[in-house]
């Protein structure tokens, strides 16, 4: 009879996949053995594995250069990060060694950028795309940068008023861009983007505040919507929308030579994820220049800004199941020893779910579970996976721990937790590992940051004096190690 946990997931999946494998009935991801990284390290744990930035930086490069040679396609292609996806240092890092671009989202990334180019990660020829909402700690620290030297900085024009903002500041030419509100799904709250200047007021824009402005050049186009590259009628409508406004626009504006499409491709979530990326960038490729050859205007270069496609496939965070409640009869929740609001809160502020799998004991029966939180609070669950309306996990015992790992965590998820800050219920942040590979292959672990302590948060709220050390300085704890 099969009714172990690895008969569940061969009968419903393809397994095992790339990045997930078995050894002696416990899982390995990319190659690292969790349950070494347990034994050393404890739970909860988040890591990040560096290497995957880069695979998936070089594997979107690869097809977009792939669909400009098969079209023909005159037209260069610029890989941009979005910075607001995982501002860490390791990460950027990790990024900026392959050839890749900027893109911001308020005042302080300029501070980042300013930084980068500091160490020499980031060179004159680094485009700075500069998104958002405009005020005044933004617009100055855009005009410095372009004040002192970087002409690659592009702010993209959000609302009519940036424009003189960001002349007023800035002392030499610049070029710019200009957003397009987009509409929003139909099955949205409301019906336009609040970012951007609406399709019908571009080209009128452009002739009356930009076309004589004598500093002002028109570089980009930028396109965005919120449900990402999708292959659905919905995103090939928006894109055709767009690009009827680039070949207007491009008719009057003989500076104009870039169109960018944004970002959100989308990331695994399932072990049962299935995309064509290949066929997308294809089709968008073909796309942008059947419109343009039609219209008799050039194509422009292509910029895209991945950021969950570029970190959200390097993360990861692992928890031990402390103890099982049987609520009644049907309901069991297993209670991790961590807390989702605080280390994944998009699983609670926005039901997404991730890739979640258990890290030991396969070759086990299975249950139907619900998972628990630490916090009081009733949201603090996870009661479903991607694939399905439920959980399955290895049958609780109390003399056999259990670890259960979530898989591609890598955006957002510190951020809008309040990475080293304060959290719900005061539940510690986790222990944070780096791991990368050497140039042998061999796998490194580092702890970049270590579970948070009392004392932190008792400095955050007040009770303690030394509130400047309520954050441990990650450059003082690394240990550089080999990992096996």
């Amino acid at each position: 009879m099969k009714n172990k946990y690895i008969d569940l997931i061969e009968q419903t999946f393809y397994f095992p996949q790339e990045e997930f494998q078995l050894e002696k009935n416990e899982l390995q991801f990319h190659g690292i053995d969790l349950m070494k990284l347990i034994e050393k390290y404890g739970t909860p744990l988040k890591f990040t594995y560096l290497p995957k930035i880069s695979e998936n930086i070089r594997r979107a490069q690869q097809w977009f250069q792939k669909a400009i040679e098969i079209h023909q396609y005159h037209g260069k292609y610029h890989y941009c990060y979005c910075t607001k996806s995982s501002h860490f240092q390791h990460v950027l890092h990790e990024a900026l060694k392959n050839d890749i671009h900027i893109e911001t989202s308020s005042a302080f990334d300029i501070d980042i950028v300013e930084n980068l180019k500091d160490e020499g990660k980031i060179t004159e020829d680094t485009f700075i795309i500069c998104n958002g909402f405009k005020r005044d700690q933004y617009v100055q620290n855009i005009a410095n940068l372009i004040n002192n030297g970087h002409r690659n900085c592009i702010p993209i024009i959000d609302n009519y008023e940036e424009l003189d903002l960001l002349s007023d500041a800035i002392d030499c030419d610049y070029e710019i861009g200009i957003r397009i509100a987009s509409e929003e799904e139909p099955k949205f709250e409301f019906y336009t983007s609040r970012l951007g200047i609406g399709y019908k007021n571009i080209v009128p824009f452009y002739n009356k505040r930009i076309k004589d402005h004598p500093k002002v050049n028109l570089k980009m186009l930028h396109f965005f919507i919120n449900t990402g590259i999708r292959d659905t009628a919905y995103y090939w409508n928006e894109l055709l929308k767009c690009l009827r406004v680039y070949v207007n626009l491009k008719k009057v504006c003989p500076t104009l030579d870039s169109l960018n499409i944004g970002g959100g491709f989308p990331i695994k979530n399932s072990l049962g994820f299935d995309y064509d990326y290949q066929y997308m960038v294809d089709e968008i490729v073909n796309q942008i220049k059947g419109a343009c050859v039609e219209a008799g205007v050039d194509v422009p270069h292509i910029f895209t800004e991945f950021g969950s496609f570029t970190v959200g496939e390097c993360g990861g965070a692992v928890y031990e199941v402390l103890y099982q409640k049987q609520q009644n009869d049907r309901e069991k929740w297993n209670m991790i020893n961590s807390s989702f609001i605080t280390t994944m809160p998009d699983t609670w502020a926005i039901s997404k779910r991730f890739v979640m799998l258990p890290i030991n004991r396969w070759n086990e029966e299975y249950e139907r579970v619900l998972l628990g939180g630490l916090t009081c609070d009733s949201d603090d669950y996870y009661n479903s996976e991607q694939h399905m309306n439920g959980i399955y996990l290895p049958k609780y015992k109390k003399e056999k721990p259990l670890y259960i790992g979530f898989f591609n965590t890598g955006a957002y998820q510190e951020s809008i937790g309040g990475f080293g800050g304060l959290q719900h219920c005061l539940i510690p942040q986790p222990k944070h590992i780096l791991i990368d590979r050497d140039q042998n292959g061999t796998l490194m672990t580092e702890v970049f940051t270590a579970q948070q302590t009392s004392d932190q948060f008792m400095a955050i709220l007040g009770y303690k004096k030394n509130a400047d050390d309520t954050i441990e300085n990650p450059s003082q704890s690394k240990e550089r190690i080999k990992f096996y």
